[in-house]
C-alpha cells in the first residue's frame, strides 16, 4: 500500500511538472478551511457537583421488648406516623404488678426494722451515759440501726426495679417517625429483647453519597489557591435533589457530615446531606441525584466539548494566530461543566480557539478563521469558480486542467494518510465503526487505481 501511494505521488509530481503553468492558472491550490474560532475571556464561574445518593431515615429506631410476658395488644396502625410517648403494645402486667406489691411489703418490713433499730440504740445509749451499761452495747445498737437503715435502701431500689418492669409492660412509642409491620403477633409469649416494630424518623431525613478523593483533592486545591469562593464550611453549601424521572424536589438541603477517611475499598469519602421531609416524598432506600450547589471559580477559562482534542502526546486545542495560522497548544481539563470544558492550564485570555471545523485543522497550516456563531465557510464554496473547467488566459484546455486536478487529488490523499490529525475526543470511533471504516478500504483502492489510469 505504501509503495503504491509513493508511486501515486511521483506521478502527481510529473503531471504538476508538465502541466505546472496551466495548473496555476487554472486555480488548483485549495483555499484554507473556514473554521469557527471563540476568543477565549475569564469569568466567574458557578461550579456544580452531581453525585448519586440512596435516601436514608434520620433516625431508625429498634422498639424492643423489656421485659418478657405475654404480649396482650397492639395499640397503633402499621404504617402509621407516631410521636414521642404514643402507646404501641401492652405486655401482660400481672406479674409484675405482684413485684411491685411484693416490693412495697418489704420496704415497710424493712423501715419497721429501722423504726427497731433506731428504739435500741436510743436505749443503749441513755444507760451508757448513766455508766449502766458498757460502751460495746452502744456501739451494737449503732451498727444494727445502720444495717436496718442499709435494708431500707435495698427494699426501696427493689421496689423502683419492680415499678420500671410495671411500666416497661406498657412499651410506648421512644422516637416520633413511621411504624413498620409489627414483628411478633398479639398472644406471643415475648422474651426480654425481642424485637417488636421499628420507628424511622422521616422529617428531617438523610441521603448519603460518596465523592471521589480526587475530587475532593482538586477542590482543597482550588480553595488553597484562593480561586474557588463561595462557601467556607461544607455546611454552608446548597444540596438539591432530583429524582429518576429528572423533576427536582422542592426543598434544599445542606451537608451535615463528611468523613474525615477514605475508604480503602472504593477510594471515597462518605458524605451526608439531610433535608425537609414533611411530605415524605423521600423515602429510606431510594436512589437520587444530588446536586451540591455554593462554590464558583474565579477567573474561570472554559472551552466548549468539540474543541478539545485528544492525542498521543495528551489533551489539547488548536488556536489561530494573528496571522491565520493553526497552532497546537497542550491544555490541562480541570472538570466538564454543562457541556463545557474548564481548563486549568493551557490557554491564556485573549487566545482563539477553533471551536468547529477542528477536523479540517492542520498544525501550522493556514485557515480562514470565523467569529464564533457563523458557520464554517467551506473551501469548495469559495473555490468554485476555478473549477467551472474553462480555459484559463495561457489557453489551457479543460481536458488538461482535469488530469492537474486528478493528480493534486490523488498527492493530497496520499501525504493525509501520513499527516492525518487527531480527532476530537467526543468523536473518537468505536470498535464497530472502525470495522466498517477497513472494511471499505478495498473500494478506495479501486478509485484510485482509475484515477491512475486516467493520468496514464
Amino acid at each position: 500500500m505504501h509503495d503504491f501511494k509513493t508511486a501515486l505521488v511521483a506521478i502527481a509530481a510529473l503531471g504538476t511538472l508538465v502541466h505546472g503553468p496551466a495548473f496555476a492558472q487554472g486555480g488548483g491550490t485549495p483555499p484554507p478551511p473556514g473554521v469557527t474560532v471563540q476568543t477565549v475571556v475569564a469569568q466567574d464561574l458557578p461550579v456544580t457537583y452531581d453525585y448519586a445518593g440512596r435516601v436514608a431515615a434520620s433516625r431508625e429506631v429498634q422498639v424492643r421488648a423489656r421485659v418478657g410476658g405475654i404480649l396482650l395488644e397492639r395499640d397503633f396502625e402499621e404504617g402509621s406516623r407516631v410521636k414521642v410517648g404514643d402507646l404501641l403494645f401492652r405486655i401482660d402486667p400481672a406479674t409484675y404488678e405482684a413485684q411491685v406489691a411484693l416490693a412495697r411489703a418489704q420496704v415497710l418490713e424493712a423501715q419497721a426494722g429501722l423504726s427497731q433499730a433506731q428504739r435500741s440504740e436510743e436505749r443503749a445509749r441513755t444507760l451508757a451515759q448513766r455508766g449502766a451499761s458498757s460502751q460495746a452495747n452502744l456501739d451494737d445498737a449503732i451498727s444494727a440501726r445502720q444495717l436496718a437503715e442499709a435494708q431500707v435502701a435495698a427494699a426501696e431500689a427493689q421496689l423502683r426495679t419492680a415499678n420500671l418492669s410495671l411500666e416497661y409492660a406498657t412499651v410506648r412509642a421512644p422516637v416520633s417517625g413511621i411504624t413498620s409491620l409489627e414483628q411478633v403477633p398479639e398472644g406471643s409469649l415475648l422474651s426480654s429483647g425481642d424485637l417488636l416494630t421499628r420507628i424511622d424518623q422521616l422529617d428531617p431525613i438523610n441521603v448519603n453519597f460518596s465523592a471521589a478523593d480526587t475530587e475532593a483533592a482538586s477542590i482543597r486545591e482550588l480553595l488553597d489557591e484562593g480561586r474557588l469562593e463561595g462557601a467556607d464550611e461544607a455546611s454552608d453549601l446548597t444540596v438539591t435533589i432530583r429524582f429518576g424521572d429528572g423533576s427536582t424536589y422542592d426543598k434544599t438541603g445542606r451537608i451535615d457530615f463528611t468523613s474525615t477517611t477514605i475508604d480503602t475499598q472504593t477510594g471515597t469519602i462518605l458524605s451526608r446531606a439531610v433535608l425537609p421531609n414533611p411530605d415524605r416524598r423521600l423515602l429510606p432506600g431510594q436512589f437520587v441525584r444530588l446536586q451540591v450547589e455554593g462554590l464558583s471559580v474565579e477567573d474561570a477559562i472554559t472551552i466548549p466539548t468539540e474543541a478539545l482534542m485528544q492525542g498521543p502526546q495528551g489533551t489539547f486545542v488548536y488556536t489561530v494566530g494573528d496571522d491565520n495560522l493553526a497552532e497546537v497548544k497542550p491544555v490541562t481539563v480541570a472538570r466538564e461543566l454543562d457541556g463545557m470544558i474548564l481548563i486549568s492550564e493551557g490557554l491564556d485570555v485573549g487566545d482563539k480557539v477553533v471551536t468547529e471545523g477542528v477536523v479540517k485543522v492542520r498544525p501550522g497550516a493556514p485557515v480562514d478563521p470565523q467569529p464564533s456563531g457563523t458557520p464554517p465557510a467551506e473551501a469548495e464554496d469559495r473555490g468554485e469558480g476555478s473549477e467551472d473547467g474553462e480555459a484559463g488566459p495561457g489557453g489551457t484546455s479543460s481536458q488538461s486542467d482535469g488530469a492537474d486536478r486528478a493528480a493534486t487529488a490523488l498527492a493530497s490523499e496520499a501525504t493525509a494518510e501520513a499527516t492525518r490529525p487527531p480527532v476530537p475526543r467526543t468523536a473518537l470511533p468505536d470498535g464497530q465503526a472502525a470495522r466498517k471504516a477497513q472494511n471499505n478500504v478495498e473500494p478506495e483502492r479501486t478509485g484510485s487505481n482509475e484515477r491512475a489510469e486516467l493520468i496514464r
